[in-house]
């Protein structure tokens, strides 16, 4: 019988630290950012020890890339690909202590440097008039629960008395094209999405629009949203009293929130599928004072993006996490994983972005971020592209992937929102719910009647 043998060599750093990477992505996240992370925040060992820190950073990078794993098995994906050389054995007990000397300094000051905008030439596809579409929007993240966790993140109030584990209100910015992270910011779920959504507006320059639902109406935060100098596009209630100043052309009116001029868009959305049609009445609210060069029913169809953010989360909590509980069992312990975790998910959509860069004209929705999710661990416990030669290809064994597999175009599509899963098998009784999504073809009216 014919036999082939296959060698394969793998380029890691030396000594203690070379169970220090991450795979492919430790091109987006090499040794040098690292180390000068841990030099800015005073993280660097004062002697090099089994567990140096640079590999305590890589260490919670790919806990969140295994996020079924104990830190004692994610070790074991690290030095999967390094057979042969003499790599340490910690205990968990050495782990956590080695996790403890780090602290949340190190993973705050990577992600600062990771967070913005993907670079792409996909200008069309993530750029609308001009402008940088972004959402803005919170989500609930379940922590372990531990005495110090609960000292800190509170169990969330609910019908049932309390939940069964503490929570943290994460709110995020992400740019809708790319769904890059821009800035996102935690805190005990007893603070609102609003007092996050001031903390966030340190990130709005001029030249961006900003989504957002409802809950970002009040005026105090659109006085606070359009000093930074962007663009606002958010939905009110129809109820709320706006005087109106002047009517506009195209059907919207110009009206005044605490002193700031804004523009109101009254529309009649009706998505129809086979099941039958449904229409609702939409009130948005914006800054783009022009209807000329933003026409009332393109804003409308623009508002739709703000679903991206409700795609992001799904992919960091149920994707990555799995549904899972956080680990971590101290505040300090959160902290870390929550800023990995965000670390994680920006370098993955930057390797989706840069494959999709490859081909001009090919939309960065089309990349599926399971597809890339993947790859990632596969490169992570091969040990493979960690370090390159001086030609470095963006793409990579990564992207590959991606190209490989791409999504289909999007299609409009309509499902309504409903409890995918009962919290109790009593609630699963009486009438059967439809849970099929549908094709769907959309129509917009303006309504031009006066307010």
């Amino acid at each position: 019988m014919d036999e082939i043998a296959i060698a394969r060599t793998v380029t890691v750093a030396a000594g203690p630290f070379a169970a220090g990477h991450l795979g492919e992505l430790t091109r987006l996240v090499p040794f040098e950012m690292i180390d000068d992370v841990l030099a800015a925040t005073r993280r660097t060992q004062r002697r090099v020890r089994l567990l140096p820190a640079r590999v305590v950073v890589y260490l919670l990078l790919a806990g969140c890339l295994f996020a079924d794993c104990g830190y004692r098995q994610v070790w074991a994906k690290l030095v999967a690909g390094l057979r042969g050389l003499p790599v340490a054995d910690p205990s968990d007990s050495a782990l956590r202590q080695a996790r403890q000397r780090l602290g949340p300094a190190p993973l705050r000051a990577l992600f600062d440097l990771l967070r913005g905008p993907a670079a792409t030439s996909a200008v069309a596809a993530v750029r609308w008039r001009g402008l940088l579409p972004l959402v803005v929007d919170g989500t609930m993240i379940a922590v372990a629960d531990s005495p110090a966790n609960l000292g800190r993140y509170g169990k969330h109030r609910c019908n049932n008395g309390g939940s069964g584990y503490p929570t943290l209100r994460l709110s995020a910015l992400l740019t809708c094209g790319t769904r890059s992270v821009i800035d996102a910011v935690f805190d005990p779920s007893t603070t609102g999405e609003i007092t996050q959504a001031h903390r966030l507006t340190r990130s709005l320059p001029a030249g961006m629009l900003l989504l957002a639902d409802r809950n970002y109406a009040a005026a105090d935060l659109i006085g606070a949203f359009t000093a930074t100098g962007a663009d606002l596009l958010i939905r009110c209630k129809s109820g709320r009293k706006l005087p109106m100043t002047r009517r506009r052309r195209d059907g919207s009116w110009l009206s005044v929130i605490d002193g700031q001029p804004v523009r109101i868009i009254e529309a009649r959305i009706s998505i129809t599928t086979t099941a039958g049609s449904h229409t609702g009445d939409y009130r948005l609210i914006t800054t783009l004072l022009d209807p000329r060069r933003y026409p009332a029913a393109d804003l409308v169809r623009l508002y739709h993006q703000r679903w991206e953010i409700e795609t992001a989360y799904l992919e960091l909590k149920s994707t990555i996490l799995g549904g899972r509980v956080l680990r971590a069992r101290t505040p300090d312990g959160v902290d870390q994983e929550i800023h990995a975790l965000l670390i994680v998910y920006q370098v993955l959509r930057t390797a989706m972005v840069d494959a999709t860069d490859s081909r001009p004209g090919l939309d960065p929705d089309r990349a599926s971020f399971t597809t890339a999710l993947h790859a990632a661990r596969d490169q992570i416990t091969q040990a493979a592209g960690i370090i390159t030669n001086t030609v470095i290809d963006l793409v990579g064994a990564i992207g590959e992937r991606v190209l490989t597999d791409l999504l289909p175009d999007r299609r409009i599509r309509f499902k309504a929102r409903m409890i995918k899963r009962s919290n109790s098998r009593y609630q699963t009784r009486g009438p059967r719910i439809d849970r099929r999504t549908y094709k769907a073809t959309t129509s917009i009216d303006v309504i031009t009647n006066d307010p």
